[in-house]
């Protein structure tokens, strides 16, 4: 009976999620069995067995695609030919975009040209049916599978490009009915992420014929009904055509802001019931509820909530996007965002919101000062609220992350005694509730009922925590940049919970985010800051070699600013820390991939130390064995100071590096090569300028250059040519 491997299959799909451990290990005998079933003679089974690769898919990804992607791949296309069966069809293409959607691009490009060939033949019949039968089930998948397939693929879908979008805008010029809806809002979708696949070179041949299509639907359907799903094809379709065509969409603007503040001032509606009118109510009519206790829910209607998230999503796209060219339009979008930081009834519409802030100070910032305070003030308030009083702590970091951003862009003088005030307060308290619940973790960790599942938990509940310490770093960063040394009175009131993490006993992300704190003190606050040395000097030289490598990166760069910011009282500890430093960048697995972060940050250490208190070291004697640790590259920061250096010494004819009659250059020469195929400085930086001079100069003397470049390999040699182009 067909019904039995029915029900068998679409249980399978059901469980992935929740027995993921229990099927990983079987993974393969279950999807070897299940393929068979794509071949079974009744359409449902077929349909189910669809299902449950597709479901499996998303489930077990990427490792699922990584074990059988040539199984299941040609599987699907197979079923995707099942002419007399619309559904299976259908759904073989729904499950040919979950297996995509988490494809590695490196997995699909093998098979690309077949699964663009099967697609493109399902299209062109299905696209015959259409007109001819008006069926459109199948064309409506196979349109987002096309999409699915650029969108992993990116720049080598070009081939294919042409072999598709005449099509699709034959689609869109002409599936104009009531029914054909939700077909030309995938495909909107479809030729967008193509677009953005391919890139603007490419898309351009198209995109005013394409924006003229979304601009004649927009006006042509500017009644829309309100649960059209073009609309929000529509919104998306806008901001990925903005991604595409950058500056050059803002003539668009006028056409596209009016239906998306529209979607985004969506205003859901709620309701206080008692359990008796609930019970009428059912949760199809799309109701939401929350008991409240005392008999009684609140409930709230979510349909139009997922568009008004995406319409808030695409306005901090255009606001990033297109930044001062969006400044006709940020008065009322921050009007409508900044509300909406009270908005509990969806999560991503507040991490949405709290995003948008910086982003939109950026875009007022063309209108000069006053027009940017006005619209800063009317946010502060309302973000500083929000951090007191957020519950979720994802939604929570993203609003302390966005304060953070909006000071930095603001910049001194930003904040009030009042704004002080508060924010004091407020992260006096999450501070305290930090340790507090470590406290009450260790004592979980003692009850009776305690096992591996509980820890399971404990840890999360550790990592949230940990993570919005990171945010209280930021905003502390934020501050001490731009308030420098008169902000200090004001940090003190937390000062001993800060000393409280830097404690030796405390659990390593507590010691290295504490470390991060006294390191932008004595960065931003120098020479005031060694009015708390006592309080930070001796746990940070011990932590140089502290067992964990995220402590030893902190304390390294602690090191490296009390050199460069510091100061003539941090001389000593400068001399002092040196040979912990060397120690570190010494020891065998120095350049292990956790360790090669806080390696590079002792080295780059050792050159400010040389750099900017060379009385404090004996800079001849480790000149060449710092030369030895270049160059750095994981640490992009860190890299630019060393070079820099580097430009430095050169520059200046060092003769320790340059060696007797330059016999240090094609050493020199690798080090700048490798730092140039690590890409560890972006050719924007002047940095590149001067390392390019000093090979221009040597290029000036035909025998050292030829000794230098023959000295080096391809790759190097390569780098070098990229390096004169580039700068």
């Amino acid at each position: 009976d067909w019904k039995y491997r029915h029900a068998g299959l679409m249980a399978l799909s059901a469980i992935g999620e929740g027995c993921h451990q229990q099927m990983e290990g079987i993974l393969n005998e279950i999807v070897n069995f299940v393929l068979l079933f794509l071949q079974d003679p009744h359409p449902r089974v077929r349909y189910a067995a669809c299902n449950a690769i597709g479901q499996m898919a998303t489930d077990f990804a990427p490792g699922f695609q990584k074990k059988f992607h040539e199984k299941a791949s040609t599987a699907l296309l197979q079923t995707m030919e099942d002419q007399g069966n619309q559904r299976v069809q259908a759904h073989a293409a729904a499950a040919l975009i979950n297996f995509t959607e988490d494809c590695p691009k490196s997995l699909l490009i093998p098979y690309l040209d077949n699964l663009v060939k099967h697609l493109h033949s399902t299209m062109v019949i299905k696209l015959q049916e259409l007109i001819q039968k008006g069926t459109k089930l199948v064309l409506e998948q196979v349109v987002t599978s096309i999409a699915s397939v650029a969108d992993t693929a990116e720049e080598k879908f070009v081939p294919y490009y042409d072999l598709f979008m005449p099509s699709l805008k034959h689609i869109v010029e002409n599936a104009v009915q009531k029914e054909l809806r939700l077909l030309r809002g995938k495909t909107i979708e479809c030729i967008s992420l193509i677009g953005l696949a391919v890139g603007k070179e490419k898309f351009m041949q198209d995109a005013s014929d394409v924006m003229q299509l979304l601009l004649k639907t927009q006006t042509d359907f500017s009644d829309l009904e309100d649960d059209d799903p073009q609309i929000s094809y529509m919104i998306s379709a806008w901001a990925r055509m903005c991604k595409i065509l950058g500056k050059e969409f803002q003539q668009y603007l006028p056409v596209v802001m009016g239906p998306l503040m529209k979607t985004a001032s969506i205003k859901p509606e709620v309701a206080l019931l008692d359990t008796q009118d609930m019970e009428n109510m059912s949760d199809d009519d799309g109701w939401e509820f929350v008991n409240l206790g005392d008999q009684q829910s609140f409930g709230i209607k979510t349909a139009g909530l997922e568009e008004k998230a995406t319409a808030c999503q695409m306005l901090v796209c255009y606001a990033k996007e297109l930044k001062e060219g969006f400044v006709e339009y940020t008065e009322q979008v921050v009007k409508l965002m900044v509300p909406l930081l009270k908005f509990y009834f969806h999560d991503d519409i507040l991490l949405t919101n709290s995003t948008s802030m910086p982003l939109l100070l950026e875009c007022a910032r063309v209108r000069g000062p006053e027009y940017l305070t006005q619209m800063w003030h009317f946010m502060c308030d309302a973000l500083i609220k929000a951090i007191g009083t957020e519950p979720d702590s994802d939604v929570l970091s993203e609003i302390m992350h966005s304060f953070a951003k909006c000071i930095e862009v603001m910049g001194d003088g930003c904040l009030n005694n009042e704004h002080f005030e508060e924010l004091g307060g407020i992260l006096k308290g999450k501070l305290e509730e930090h340790f507090k619940n470590q406290e009450l973790r260790q004592v979980k960790r003692q009850d009776e009922d305690y096992d591996e599942q509980v820890e399971e938990s404990l840890q999360d509940e550790d990592d949230s925590d940990v993570y919005i310490l990171t945010k209280v770093s930021d905003i502390l960063h934020s501050i001490f940049s731009s308030y420098k040394e008169k902000v200090l009175p004001w940090f003190e009131r937390l000062l001993p919970l800060i000393v409280n993490l830097i404690c030796p006993h405390r659990p390593w992300p507590d010691r290295q985010w504490g470390l991060c704190i006294f390191d932008d003190i004595v960065e931003h606050c120098s020479p005031s800051s060694f009015k708390y040395a006592e309080y930070f000097l001796r746990p940070m030289l011990q932590s140089v070699c502290d067992n964990s490598p995220e402590v030893r990166q902190a304390a390294a760069y602690g090191v490296g600013v009390m050199a460069q910011f510091g100061g003539d009282s941090y001389r000593p500890f400068c001399t002092e820390a040196l040979p912990l430093l060397v120690r570190v960048i010494q020891s065998p697995d120095a350049k292990t991939k956790e360790n090669v972060n806080a390696t590079e940050n002792c080295i780059s250490a050792v050159g400010k130390i040389m750099k900017f208190k060379p009385d404090c070291v004996n800079v001849e004697e480790v000149l060449p064995h710092w030369l030895s640790w270049l160059p750095l590259h994981e640490d992009k920061e860190e890299a630019v100071h060393t070079f820099n250096y580097l430009c430095d010494l050169i520059e200046s004819n060092n003769p320790v590096v340059l060696g007797p009659n330059n016999s240090n250059l094609p050493r020199i020469f690798g080090i700048i090569a490798d730092g140039e195929i690590h890409e560890a400085i972006k050719h924007e930086d002047p940095c590149t300028k001067r390392l390019a001079n000093v090979v221009r100069q040597v290029q000036t003397s035909g025998e050292l250059w030829t000794e230098c470049i023959s000295q080096l390999n391809a790759d190097q040699q390569a780098a070098i040519q990229e390096l004169l182009h580039s700068a």
